[in-house]
């Protein structure tokens, strides 16, 4: 398993920030070939990407989730690979927000990928157009307030 750990700083608050990365399904708009997110109940996920011109579909589960927090998960059909979001308060206006996600590189483009940088430099990018996304915006486009832990579902706090 291959790791990457990125983070940025977006001009918004904390809750906006974390409210606009529930909208799973909105993840087409800004990370890069990511074709289709469905959210098929509060914690799985169906994906559906390009890499390395390839079509990979894959289902994942959302491990845990604390609002303003976190957000965990691991894949359980498909590609592998597992991951946290966390949301850090630096200030009323601004949160940084760090990605750290395991993953399994598979075959020979994928493997000379990853040893050059391809995937970092993409969740890097990913990043950048959340932040673009979101500060164009000034809001959320909408968002789920529930806890997850150990992967069941805790109503809204």
């Amino acid at each position: 398993m291959s790791t990457v750990e990125k983070s940025i700083e977006v001009n918004v608050p904390v809750s906006t920030a974390y409210n606009q990365w529930t909208q799973f399904e909105d993840f087409p708009k800004f990370m890069e070939g990511i074709e289709e997110v469905r959210q098929l109940d509060d914690t799985h996920l169906y994906w559906c990407a390009n890499v390395a011109g390839k079509r990979k579909e894959w289902q994942a589960e959302i491990t845990e989730q604390t609002p303003d927090q976190r957000i965990a998960w691991r894949s359980t059909t498909g590609a592998q690979n597992a991951g946290a979001v966390t949301f850090h308060h630096v200030d009323a206006n601004t949160t940084r927000i760090t990605v750290r996600m395991e993953y399994d590189p598979e075959g020979i483009t994928e493997n000379v990928g990853d040893a050059v940088g391809v995937f970092s430099r993409r969740v890097e990018g990913d990043l950048e157009r959340f932040k673009e996304f979101l500060e164009s915006r000034g809001q959320e486009t909408g968002a789920w307030r529930g806890n997850v832990q150990h992967g069941q579902p805790r109503p809204g706090v």
